[in-house]
């Protein structure tokens, strides 16, 4: 900091400068009255040229001073403007930045709540789905509908019955009717979830080898309840089929226990999860529908034989409309002759004209009619 810029230093400076000299000069004065007079007269006039010359300097010390102050005044005015533009400018562009930033905040945050929802939606279906599967009455009813659904999109109503009584007085979930001379085929839900969750939440190899075993256990004993119940019965064919509600279940049964689904086939029964029974149904369908086709073949052949009829006698109609055809062109070509004739006649008379013996031509003959044509006429 620059001291001697500030103008209160410098006339505490000049105050304390003019004691000083104040003080020389009575120390001088009292000097001089032990001395000469014209020494001390002598002494007195230099310290009075001495004091103009320092009461100027200080004169040009307080011009200067007052000057620097007014420039100091200036340039800290103008660096204050400046620098309060700058100031302003900047909390501008710090309020829009933020008023963009607050924005997308607000619209994430909105995403966020609408995601949040959802997942509360979720996570009540989720907990809605685990209170079904964890009781079993529920769990079978769950396997059971989504079964039927499926039968329903693939087949037409009059192909199936749900919890029909067959001839041994069992009831089955779903009997599905194919075209004579096959039997009928039974379907049936299983769910063994519990089994299953203990095998793939094993803690270590040995309890997933047990309850592996207990898992293989209730399937087999599923595939024989099935095999007993059903396949007895009459009209009823083989395979039976025993719906896996779950694609977890029915993959880890082919890739851990690939002997267990060949044993229930070899027993009357084939176990499917929800896209091998659509491929299965949708196989059904077309056989359905070639019996379909296959029973309306005589009509078919009635409505061929009746349509070949129509064909030949629409033949021999546009023969004779054809014959009329060339008649009649046949006799436009003759009309057209006659016409042809008729303005070439036309023509010729048009262009008739008669000349004399001296060359000269003469003018058209008249046409006379006799009186009596005229009275005739």
């Amino acid at each position: 900091m620059n001291f001697f810029a500030n103008p209160m230093v410098l006339m505490g400076g000049s105050a304390l400068l003019a004691i000083v000299l104040t003080l020389i000069v009575g120390w001088l004065i009292l000097r001089s009255t032990r001395g000469a007079g014209s020494d001390m007269q002598e002494h007195l006039n230099r310290l009075v040229e001495q004091q103009a010359q320092m009461q100027g300097a200080l004169g040009q010390l307080a011009n200067g001073t007052q000057t620097g102050h007014g420039e100091l005044k200036r340039t800290l005015d103008e660096r204050l403007d400046k620098m309060s533009k700058r100031l302003g400018d900047s909390l501008e562009q710090s309020r829009e930045k933020t008023g963009e930033s607050l924005k997308t905040l607000a619209e994430r945050l909105a995403l966020i709540d609408r995601a949040q929802k959802n997942i509360n939606d979720l996570s009540q279906e989720v907990r809605g789905l685990q209170s079904i599967l964890s009781n079993k009455q529920a769990r079978g009813a769950f396997g059971e509908i989504q079964m039927e659904d499926l039968v329903k999109d693939f087949l037409p109503p009059s192909a199936y019955g749900f919890q029909c009584v067959l001839s041994n007085n069992k009831k089955v979930d779903c009997l599905i009717h194919l075209p004579t001379p096959n039997d009928d085929i039974a379907v049936d839900s299983k769910f063994p979830l519990e089994d299953w969750r203990a095998m793939n939440e094993a803690p270590d190899a040995e309890a997933k080898k047990v309850a592996g075993k207990l898992f293989t256990t209730a399937v087999t004993r599923h595939v024989r309840d099935i095999a007993e119940k059903y396949l007895s019965a009459e009209n009823i064919a083989k395979p039976a089929i025993m719906f896996l509600p779950s694609e977890a279940i029915y993959m880890d049964l082919h890739t851990k226990f690939p002997d267990l689904i060949e044993k229930s086939f070899r027993a009357g029964v084939a176990i499917v999860a929800p896209t091998t029974f659509m491929a299965t149904l949708h196989t059904m369908r077309a056989v359905m529908k070639d019996a379909q086709m296959r029973e309306q073949a005589h009509v078919i052949q009635r409505e061929v034989e009746v349509l070949l009829g129509d064909i030949g006698r629409l033949d021999r109609r546009v023969n004779d409309l054809d014959k009329h055809f060339g008649q009649s062109k046949r006799d436009i070509d003759q009309i057209l002759i006659s016409t042809g004739k008729i303005r070439d006649r036309s023509e010729k008379i048009g262009d008739l004209q008669l000349e004399d013996q001296g060359g000269e031509e003469k003018k058209p003959a008249q046409l006379v009619v006799p009186p009596t044509a005229i009275t005739e006429t």
